[in-house]
This record gives structure tokens, sequence and C-alpha cells, in this order.
């Protein structure tokens, strides 16, 4: 068994194979060629086109009891070369079922003919006639003879297997079936169908390209499922029709695959049903048997079992390094799943989450009658995006941007460079400028509490922490304004927040944004400005160090880096999209940050900094469990309202020790 396949993902192909119209002997030399290809990439689900065996443009050869008969036996013998391939294998073929002829998706594993699927939805229109030939498969669930093996026909049947644990559910429907207003996948889907496979027979037409694939990706988000293509290419007949060979491969609306047109090809995709699983058991809205009109009764479940699938997982974190550069899994993993990687994308969500958080401070802001806004600026990255959020908010609202009350208030920490950066950025934005150095205070504070000011310990850092944080809310009271917060998401999934201190505001525009969106979200900023002295500020904060600056500089440079002391925040991002939005298992989660940080940091890095995670998850939401309000920007957030209702006490030893 592959390591990946440990981990839910399973490997499927779409295929389309050179064939000669009516010559079946031929057509399945042809695919039998394409499943050794298939098994030779360790593909564990080869789909092939609709009727591929005879052609789907033989017309009316198809009433020819010699074209039918080949077809037959083409189909029986296609099964016995799966034997000991390991590999679930359709087939589109004709076949004669009570005196009516069906178009259907033969599902063959291991040299036995599984179940047969029926097409039920038939067009006859534009340049289609299939009801000529063909009877719809519609309602139909009886157990036909086929050489050897009594085979179940219908369309409500389910190819089911486990993988390591992981549920596989595969079920079938053929090209029109995916078109019309209620496809059979979705019935297949909400009988437990993770899987859904479609033999196809879609000509060519300007534009349609665009439509099919939209319809595929749709389906597959809409289904929670994989959703595996397979369409006919050349070799069909063009007396009026041209066939692409147009294979897609989507996964919960990512195209995962997609063949060049007009190119016989297999496409290959690794489909994760660890995560739709997860999706599904996630989304309340996804309907269960009991409340659909589909009960599992009516479906019919053929078990199948790939080879070695129930082998359990004993594997350690030092084996699944060794391991995971050598298993072939090569699924694209985004080492920054936040963050777009096409520019035009980028900026498109850059300007969307800016929006979202302006509109969020807006409504806030005329909601308690706010007459001002009372920011601490550190010249920081996470202070600045919280000013240029209010700064458009008060745009939105109508408001000056003088009543942005913009604090710097320099300690023990503060260096030239965030403070000059800081007092810029206040007066290029237009806001109002206070300057309150905490020294003071904070010495006479040492002095109220009996702490020696040279011990550098969390009592001295916190309490610089909780004094700017008083002087934002007694600010706020004296201007009658809100404090927002500026904290970001993934400071927040860490516990990297003073209790009581940074970690607390009136809105919290930065909540849901993690730290490596911060600094695109910056960095879009400064791009789109139009203001060369601004833009050239937010460039010197983008490439400032990230710190909290509450230990004094060495030699008037940062000393304190947040990163030296949690760990890289591209790696704890990485850790909590995968976590949170899937919920996947250490090990899993180890396993995928080995693939999407290879060559950028070692694997003891990577355990290091995970365990780190895992342990401050859950140490610290109870900093989490009082935060304040704040706009939800992602499908990722820890809002103890909304996405991440965690007990403030609950365990984490489940997880850790798996590491």
């Amino acid at each position: 068994m592959k390591l990946y396949e440990k981990f839910g993902y399973i490997k499927v192909a779409a295929t389309t194979p050179d064939i000669r119209v009516a010559d079946c002997d031929y057509n399945t030399e042809q695919i039998k060629q394409c499943i050794d290809n298939a098994a030779a990439e360790n593909v564990k689900i080869a789909v092939f086109p609709e009727l591929c065996v005879t052609g789907y443009t033989c017309q009316d050869l198809f009433w020819q009891t010699t074209l039918i008969n080949a077809a037959k036996k083409a189909v029986m013998d296609i099964a016995a070369y799966t034997k000991d391939k390991d590999i679930l294998v359709f087939v589109g073929a004709p076949m004669e079922v009570t005196g009516k002829l069906y178009n259907t998706a033969v599902a063959m594993f291991d040299g036995e003919i599984l179940g047969i699927v029926p097409k039920t939805n038939l067009p006859n229109y534009g340049e289609f006639y299939e009801l000529r030939h063909f009877a719809s498969g519609a309602g139909i669930q009886t157990y036909i003879e086929l050489g050897e093996f009594s085979v179940l026909f219908g369309a409500n049947q389910i190819f089911s297997c486990e993988i390591a644990g992981h549920k596989v559910g595969v079920a079938a429907e053929i090209c029109e079936d995916l078109w019309v207003p209620l496809p059979p996948s979705t019935s297949h889907a909400l009988a437990g169908a993770n899987i859904i496979v479609n033999l196809s027979a879609s000509d060519e037409a300007t534009g349609k390209d665009i439509y099919r694939r939209n319809l595929v990706n749709g389906q597959s988000a809409r289904l929670l499922c994989g959703y595996v293509y397979a369409s006919a290419g050349e070799g069909e007949s063009t007396t009026d029709l041209v066939f692409s060979g147009h294979n897609i491969i989507a996964e919960n609306g990512t195209i995962l695959a997609e063949s060049k047109r007009f190119e016989n090809q297999m496409i290959c995709a690794y489909i994760d049903v660890d995560k739709l699983n997860a999706e599904r058991r996630r989304m309340t809205s996804f309907p269960s048997y009991e409340s659909e009109a589909i009960c599992k009764s009516e479906y019919v479940e053929n078990e199948f079992a790939f080879e070695g699938a129930a082998v359990e997982d004993v594997e350690d974190m030092e084996s699944i390094a060794e391991r995971a550069l050598a298993d072939g899994f090569d699924r694209f993993i985004d080492n920054a799943p936040f963050v777009p990687s096409g520019k035009a994308d980028r900026e498109k969500r850059c300007e969307e989450i800016f929006m979202i958080q302006a509109m969020g401070l807006k409504k806030r802001l005329i909601h308690a009658h706010s007459k001002s806004a009372v920011i601490g600026i550190s010249g920081g990255l996470d202070s600045t995006l919280a000013l240029l959020v209010a700064a458009k908010a008060f745009d939105l609202a109508g408001m000056d941007r003088k009543d942005i009350i913009a604090v710097t208030m320099p300690g023990f920490g503060t260096t030239d460079r965030t403070y000059t950066n800081a007092v810029e950025l206040i007066g290029k934005i237009g806001a109002t400028f206070k300057e309150i150095n905490i020294s003071k205070a904070v010495i006479q504070h040492f002095e109220d509490i009996d702490h020696d000011i040279n011990i550098h310990d969390v009592t001295y850092e916190n309490s610089q922490a909780r004094q700017r944080t008083m002087l934002l809310m007694n600010l706020s009271n004296k201007y009658n304004g809100l404090v927002v917060g500026t904290g970001d998401m993934s400071e927040l999934a860490l516990g990297w927040a003073t209790y009581n201190g940074d970690h607390m505001s009136m809105y919290g525009v930065n909540a849901s944004v993690p730290k490596t969106l911060v600094r695109h979200l910056v960095r879009y900023y400064a791009d789109t400005c139009g203001d060369e002295v601004l833009a050239n500020v937010l460039y010197d904060v983008l490439d400032t160090p990230v710190s909290p600056e509450l230990l004094p500089p060495k030699e008037g440079q940062i000393s304190q880096k947040t990163e030296d002391l949690v760990g890289p925040y591209e790696l704890h991002d990485f850790y909590m999209y995968q976590i949170l939005r899937f919920g996947f298992e250490p090990k899993k989660v180890y396993y995928l940050a080995l693939k999407a940080f290879d060559g950028i940091y070692d694997r003891e890095t990577i355990l290091k900094w995970i365990k780190v995670f895992y342990k401050r998850i859950f140490t610290q939401q109870f900093k989490r469990s009082c935060l304040p309000d704040g706009p939800k920007v992602g499908s990722v957030a820890l809002s103890p309202r909304g996405d991440l209702r965690m007990p403030s006490d609950a365990c984490g030893e489940l997880w850790q020790k798996e590491l």
C-alpha cells in the first residue's frame, strides 16, 4: 500500500483510448493497453468513455446482432483482463436486457463484473437521437446472466471499499445524466457515494468545453465528491460531429486535472476521500439518508477490496518522513493555502477581504454611534493593516479620517525603524497622531507590584502590553470611540497575545486574517494606493521582522523576533488550515507539510513546530473563548461564537501523542 493511500488519497484516471467505429476487437485491445498504463501508474479507478467498446457513433449499426454480441464478448474479455490488476474499471458498452438495448457503464474488478449501470436520461434533440436505439434505465433494478456472472443491472448501485479505514463509494452516471435538472449522481451522493464517474461522449462545439467544465466542477462542489469525467475522442465518426476527448477530474469544486482537447490521453489525479468525508460530516446541510426520499434499501452496495487496503496505519513520524518523498504522490499541496497563487486572483482576494473588514468596522461604528476609532500603531504589519482598514471604513461611513485616533506608545523595546514608520504612516493616512510613552507608567507599575525591572520575564513583557491596552480603552472613552483590535488569526491560533492586553479590543478587524495573508493585504495596498511615499513606508513595514518589541533592542535593532520563538508563520498557517478546515489527523498534516515544504524546511523543523502548534492550539483556547467581535473573511475562523466552539480546558493529549 502506498503511504498516501493511508491518508485517504486514491489515484483515479480518466482515459480516452484510440478506437475504430464498430471494431470491438480493436477497441478491446486499446482498452486493455490503457488499463495496463493505468495500473503502471498505480491508478485505482479508471474510467473510459461512453460506448467505447463499440464507439458512440455506430448509429443504426447498434441494431445489428453481430455488433451487440461482439460488444458482450468484449466486455467479458476486458473484465477477465482486470484479473490481478487491482484496479476498478468502468467501460461503456451497449447491453441487451429483456429485449431492449441499453447504453451502459460496466464496472469490473479483479476479473469480475461487479455491476452494470444503464443510462437514465437519453438525449433526443439537436444532433442526438439516442431514443432511436436505446431505452432508458430509469427504475430498472434486476439481475442478468452475463457469461459466468450474475450481475446487477440498474442505476442505483454503489461500488464500495475501504482503504486504510477510509470509506470509498463509487457510483456511475452517463453523459447526459449530468446535464439534466436532477442528475442521478445527486441520489448517488445522498446514498453514500463520494466518487462519481461519468462515461461520456460529448461532442465538441464552440464554447461547449467551458460549459462542460463548469458542470463537472459545480456538481463535484454541490455533492462534496470527487468527479471523474471521461469523454470520447479521436476515432469516433466525424460524419457530422467531432469529439475532443475532453477529460476532467474534479474534487469539491476544484479541477484537479484536465486533458488537452483533441488529443486522446489519460489524465490522473489523487482524490482525497478523507477530506470529502470530513466535509460531509461538517456540513449539516448535506442531507442524510433519513432526511431524503433516498433509502439504503433502494441502493445495492457492491463491495470489493483493493490489495492491502485493510493494512493498519502503524507509521511513526520518522518512517513517514522516510517514505513521504518516495511514494510517488505528486498532487500539488499548496504551502500557502490562505493565499491565491496567481497575481490576478490574489489581488481580487485582497480587495474582497479588505472590503469585508472595512464594511464590518463601518457597521460597528455606526451602530455604536462612535465619534472616533482608537488604534494602537506599532509600525508592524497587523496595526498597519488595521489602520488601513479603519481609513477605508471611515471613508465608507462618510466620517472624517481625523477622528481616527492613532496612538503610538513607545516603550522599552521600540526601535527607531518601527517608530518612524508608525509616525509616517499615520500622517499619510490623515489620522490624528497621538504619542504616549509607556516607560514611566510601566516602571511605576513594576514598583507597585514589586517586580525587578532587570528581570525580563513574562511579567516584564505583559505589563507593557496591558498598559497599552488600558490607555487605548480609556482614550476611547475620552473620544467617544471604540478600540479597533489589531491582532491576527495566526496569533490567536497560537495564543501569541497578552491576555487582556493586545488580546482585547472592541472590534477586531484582523481576527480571521492569517499572518501570511496580512502581508499580502498590506503589499496589495502599497501596490495600488497610488502614493509613492505611503507605498515606500508600507514596503518598509513589510521588510521589518515580526516582533512584539517588548524586550530592549540590541544595538538599536529588534532583539525579539516572533518567529524565532513560536516558529515560522507560514508553517503554522499551513497547520491551522489543514487542522481546522478539514480536521485532519496529526500524521496526515505532517505528511502534507513534508510535501508542501520540501526543499524549504527539513523534517525536523516541520515536526518541531507542528508539535508546538498542537500544544498551543489546545492550551491557549481560553484566550479565544472571550474574543471580541470581528468579521469572518475566509473558510477558517476562530470565533468562539462561530467556527471554533472548543472548551477552554479540552485535553490535547490524544492529538499530541500521535506526534
